[in-house]
């Protein structure tokens, strides 16, 4: 079989394919064999029917259609075990049905063109010597206060109070009616009898909270709040109502002490000072870690940009999938039935929605393996099966099935990543920079280059 190739943008192939005389003329004479087997012709016996009936009752460009039928998907496999061609997917036909039928001719050399998708070709850039800035992220000294705060919240008491009014901080028990203000009328679903309420910022309506601080046990008041713009009932969003209140009771948190006990119940340490301890050195670690990520991602970003990387739409269709099925896996473990939110046209706006996030995630991962490659880092046997077992140690405990091939993949190709950033970063000139320097910088770029498109668009005097 002759066969030209060509090669294409976004990492497809083309192929040029003759096919043989003799493969012509077999393929036609197996569709005229096949239907005088199948045909029901009146006045002819299954098997019986002459040639010229067949081709006089069926018609000679449906029968050559059928034959072509029969020869692209054997030729097009041919041709790619032949070129030993890497093919994604399936085939797209390049030349017209229409005119390969009128082209086609039992009995002599027959050519079409097609394409295929094949992996793509990662040009890398110089990425031994990447400069990088990166944010650096440190431990506040007072995330461990604010964590045995939140610690004494959960574990209050609520104690009833009735020598003073409301203040935040409090929990109420109350009975409340809305109606919009304009029209007097009730607000469906705005009532409630023993409703508990946590005196507190954003727990519910703007104003309410507010309204309700300074009220004393059996006091009713109207309260006035308004609906915000981006309210989820559009019916309501903007407009303004009186909340007839009722407090009923008021109760204030009696909150325990940071003493020892305390760490030994809530905590699971023996002293305060060991709780101290054990919170400052978590969020140390989660600090570096966090420190290490911003890395990693500064020096994929900077590969990416000088990587230069065609993606095939077979690829990313596929990655799409892997993402649609990591979203309905997530929703089944919420207890949600994903096929009751994800029909057609939300799989198809979802595919639209995370199609940059699918490339992004392509580029990279592609771009590593090639330096992986490159590089020779590869994962020892002894890492695999430490890691192999780990996540099957996971997935067993949340009873999830999975497939022990997948996750030998799975696993290879997390550990050969690991690695390679481990590299890069030994690699790479990082400077460190203060947390959130690098975003008030991107924010100051992206006001700059709009003010520049508003000066531009305006009309000249």
């Amino acid at each position: 079989m002759k066969v030209t190739q060509e090669k294409l943008p976004d990492s497809q192939v083309a192929l040029e394919i003759e096919i043989p005389a003799e493969q012509t003329k077999k393929a036609y004479e197996k569709v005229l064999k096949d239907l005088t087997h199948s045909a029901n012709i009146p006045g002819f016996r299954k098997g019986k029917v002459p040639r010229q009936v067949l081709v006089q009752r069926f018609g000679k460009e449906r029968l050559k259609a059928a034959a072509i039928e029969e020869l692209l998907q054997p030729s097009i496999d041919e041709a790619i075990e032949q070129e030993k061609i890497e093919a994604l997917g399936n085939y797209q036909l390049r030349s017209s049905f229409e005119d390969l039928t009128q082209q086609y001719k039992p009995g002599e050399p027959f050519t079409f063109s097609a394409s295929v998708d094949v992996p793509p070709e990662v040009q890398l850039g110089d990425y031994k010597t990447l400069k990088v800035q990166a944010e650096e992220v440190k431990a506040d000294p007072e995330q461990v206060e604010n964590y045995l705060q939140e610690k004494r919240e959960q574990e209050a008491t609520l104690v009833p109070v009735e020598d003073r009014p409301a203040q935040m901080g409090d929990t109420t028990v109350i009975d409340y009616e809305g109606r919009l203000e304009e029209s007097g009328e009730l607000i469906e679903g705005a009532q409630a009898e023993d409703f508990e309420l946590e005196l507190a910022e954003g727990k519910f309506i703007e104003g309410m909270v507010e309204g309700i601080v300074g009220m004393n046990p059996e006091e009713t008041k109207e309260i006035s709040v308004t609906f915000p713009e981006e309210y989820a009932r559009e019916d309501l969003a903007g407009k303004t109502a009186k909340f007839t209140v009722t407090l009923k009771e008021l109760k204030a948190k009696e909150l325990p002490e940071l003493d020892d006990e305390f760490a030994e119940d809530v905590g699971e340490h023996s002293t305060m000072d060991q709780w101290r301890e054990a919170l400052s050195k978590q969020y140390e670690e989660q600090a570096e870690e966090q420190t290490k990520s911003n890395i990693e991602e500064a020096i994929v970003n900077a590969l990416i940009e000088q990587t230069e990387i065609e993606l095939p739409e077979t690829m990313i269709e596929q990655e799409l999938q892997t993402i649609i099925t990591q979203s309905m896996m997530q929703l089944a473990q919420y207890g949600i039935d994903p096929r009751q939110m994800l029909n057609e046209e939300a799989v198809k706006q979802m595919k639209q929605r995370s199609r940059p996030d699918a490339i992004a995630r392509l580029k990279q991962n592609l771009t590593l393996q090639e330096i992986s490659k490159q590089e020779g880092l590869n994962p020892s046997e002894e890492e695999l099966k430490a890691k192999a077992d780990e996540v099957r140690k996971e997935l067993d405990e949340q009873e999830q099935e999975y497939d022990e091939e997948r996750l030998q993949e799975y696993v290879e190709e997390d550990l050969r990543q690991e690695k390679t950033l481990a590299w890069l970063r030994e690699q790479a000139e990082v400077e460190l920079v203060p947390e959130g320097s690098l975003q008030q910088e991107a924010e100051a770029e992206t006001e700059a280059a709009e003010a520049v498109v508003d000066a531009e668009s305006e009309p000249a005097e």
